[in-house]
């Protein structure tokens, strides 16, 4: 027979580097979830990404244990990182910050490819495009698929 599920919690830490201090902490201790134990076995699983900030769905149930599920990065920090910026541009219509290149961008798409609401890498690529564009990045050329770049509006 399948558990009962409590509840469920969504949470964003750095790869290898949960700890019971907060937002860790509060999030699973308001659910009665062992917090330590979490930890471990998120920092176990982790460990080949650290210090990337790494999305995760704990799935909680009645009898207080866990299950969770890691999800890739964010988007937005995988597209700071290639373009090895500290922040986004805070005026993203008028000052561009950096450029990224569609081979860049198909990189983080197939990367992003299980988590995204997406069945074909254009279509990936164009929700990454739009994601760097709206953080005042410049996405250089032609797209593979032709047509106007994603960048030009």
């Amino acid at each position: 027979m399948a558990k009962e599920v409590d509840g469920f919690i969504k949470l964003q830490v750095r790869g290898g580097q949960a700890n019971p201090a907060p937002p860790v902490g509060p999030a699973l201790g308001a659910k009665g979830v062992n917090i330590m134990e979490f930890c471990k076995r998120f920092n176990a699983k982790t460990q080949e990404t650290p210090g990337k900030l790494i999305p995760v769905v704990i799935t909680v149930y009645k009898d207080k244990s866990f299950d969770f599920i890691v999800k890739t990065p964010p988007a937005s920090s995988q597209i700071m990182e290639m373009a090895k910026l500290k922040k986004a541009s805070s005026v993203p219509n008028r000052d561009k910050v950096a450029h990224l290149s569609w081979d860049q961008v198909k990189q983080i798409a197939e990367a992003k490819m299980p988590d995204l609401n997406a069945f074909k890498i254009e279509s990936a690529m164009r929700m990454i495009a739009g994601t760097a564009r709206s953080m005042g990045i410049v996405v250089d050329g032609t797209p593979p698929w032709g047509g106007d770049s994603a960048s030009d509006n």
